[in-house]
């Protein structure tokens, strides 16, 4: 199982993150928020994943840094819960929407929780488009 997360899975578009915002669907768990977009014409199988922590939320660059970084580490952790489960890539953003610095173990849980219904939602919406 491939644990790392290169230069190739890192959502870097502009017009990639800009149709993410305007057509992407989404999901909440406290203190994240995921929006994802199927990435259909893209020559490689691969899940883009981007993090973002509002400057609305905190002021200070080294707060906002920390937690980016360990919301990278939480997605690091758990891509195998996309990658094995699904066969189409997506582009993935996840957006912290809490208002206080929580500690790994929070973020991780709610990084798992979030992957796993998110693949539970397109499995079942895979599976209606087959059966049409």
């Amino acid at each position: 199982m491939d644990e790392s997360f290169g230069k190739k899975e890192k959502l870097k578009s502009k017009i990639i993150i800009d149709r993410l915002f305007t057509e992407g669907n989404s999901l909440k768990k406290y203190p994240l928020r995921l929006i994802f977009l199927p990435l259909v014409n893209t020559s490689e199988a691969v899940n883009k994943a981007a993090v973002s922590v509002p400057k609305r939320n905190f002021k200070r660059a080294v707060d906002r840094i920390k937690i980016k970084r360990l919301m990278r580490e939480a997605y690091r952790k758990n891509k195998y819960l996309v990658t094995s489960n699904l066969d189409i890539s997506y582009a993935l953003m996840f957006i912290y929407t809490g208002r206080e610095i929580n500690d790994y173990t929070k973020i991780l849980r709610a990084t798992e929780e979030l992957l796993k219904n998110f693949v539970e939602q397109e499995k079942s919406r895979n599976h209606e488009k087959e059966s049409l």
